[in-house]
C-alpha cells in the first residue's frame, strides 16, 4: 500500500468534512500506512491548540477524539504554511503531531507516490 495524503480545507464551519478527513486518515494510520492530513484554508485552524475541542457532528465521534487517535496511530498533521501565515499561526500555536510545511514539501510527498483524497 502507498502513503496516504488526506486534504482538509474545512474547520468548524463544516464539521462533517473536518471529522471525515481525520477518520479516513486514522483508518490508514491504524493500518500501518504513512498517513498525513494536510490542513489548508480554514482547515489550518484544526492544527491549533484548543480549536477542535468542541467540534461535533451528530452521528460522528467528536473531532478531538478522532484527531488524538490519528496521532496515536502515527498520523501527521501538516499545516499549509501559505495558509497559516495570513492567519498568524506559528509553530507555537500547533497541537501535538502537527507541523507547518511548504507547498514544495507536499508536492514532493505526492511525487514520491502518495495517494491522495480530499474532503
Amino acid at each position: 500500500m502507498s502513503d496516504m495524503l488526506v486534504s482538509c480545507s474545512h474547520g468548524g464551519e463544516d464539521p462533517e468534512r473536518a471529522i471525515l478527513s481525520f477518520i479516513f486518515g486514522n483508518v490508514a494510520a491504524a493500518a500501518d500506512q504513512a498517513a498525513v492530513v494536510l490542513l489548508t484554508i480554514e482547515g489550518v485552524w484544526l492544527g491549533t491548540k484548543g480549536y477542535a475541542d468542541d467540534i461535533h457532528k451528530d452521528g460522528f465521534p467528536p473531532l478531538k477524539e478522532v484527531m488524538q487517535s490519528f496521532v496515536s496511530n502515527g498520523g501527521q498533521g501538516w499545516v499549509c504554511g501559505t495558509c497559516a501565515k495570513p492567519r498568524n499561526i506559528t509553530d507555537a500555536d500547533l497541537i501535538e503531531g502537527a507541523q507547518i510545511v511548504t507547498a514544495a514539501y507536499v508536492a514532493q510527498y505526492l511525487v514520491s507516490g502518495a495517494a491522495s483524497i480530499a474532503f
